[in-house]
């Protein structure tokens, strides 16, 4: 019944993915109870309801179930969906969503670490969880690899690995990831410097919404050095 509910919610049929993973929530399956927590947070095949998203996710966390653990610390790490906010409760779930290799936690944890939030501060260990989601294809991780590896903090410094790192992060598409790489062909940090790769990344950077990247363009054009 679980693949059909999965296949119904892939597929948008909300109602009949609402209706079976209520059925299966109820005799205790952690991974219903996980999906349907979901759906009441985000009103798919539903009505918007914390208390009845938080009951859920809480069920499906005690039995360690690895992305109501990751659902669960996002609303302490912000305060919401009915509990106050924790960094140190959110550092506890995002922990244990790491160690059963969720990528998005694995990056929070990462995150977490470096900026000493709920947590002491740790760039070593920082290092440690981007590199697993990294992995693991998560391209914010990659580019906050890269960060560390470019000011060798946690890690010695490798400028040739934070090349690779953001070209991974700019590869994905990631605006962040467009503006960092573009810096390093500007200033010729792990590569042969190339101010055409740098200004076309920047560019790409300024269409995928980044702020910095928008601002650096836009003086380009007041001062008629780019046409567009």
């Amino acid at each position: 019944m679980i693949n059909k509910a999965n296949t119904a919610y892939g597929a948008k049929d909300y109602k009949t993915a609402f209706e079976l993973f209520t059925i299966l929530a109820e005799q205790g399956d952690a991974n219903a109870q996980t999906s349907l927590g979901f759906m009441y947070q985000n009103s798919q095949g539903c009505e918007r309801n914390e208390a009845r998203t938080l009951e859920l996710y809480t069920k499906a966390a005690e039995a360690n179930q690895p992305y109501a653990l990751f659902n669960l610390a996002i609303l302490y790490e912000n305060g919401i969906g009915g509990v106050e906010h924790n960094q140190f409760k959110a550092h506890e779930l995002h922990m244990a969503a790491a160690e059963r290799e969720v990528p998005p936690a694995q990056y929070e944890v990462g995150l977490m670490l470096e900026r000493g939030l709920g947590c002491m501060q740790n760039y070593s260990e920082a290092a440690f969880w981007y590199e697993e989601a990294a992995k693991r294809g998560h391209l914010e991780a990659f580019n906050n690899l890269g960060v560390l590896y470019k000011e060798g903090h946690g890690v010695e410094k490798d400028e040739a690995k934070s090349f690779i790192c953001f070209t991974r992060a700019s590869n994905g598409g990631l605006a962040q990831g467009h503006y960092n790489l573009g810096l390093l062909y500007d200033q010729g940090i792990g590569c042969e410097s190339d101010n055409d790769k740098a200004l076309d990344l920047c560019r790409k950077a300024a269409y995928a919404g980044h702020k910095k990247a928008k601002e650096i363009i836009q003086g380009l054009q007041e001062d008629g050095k780019i046409v567009f």
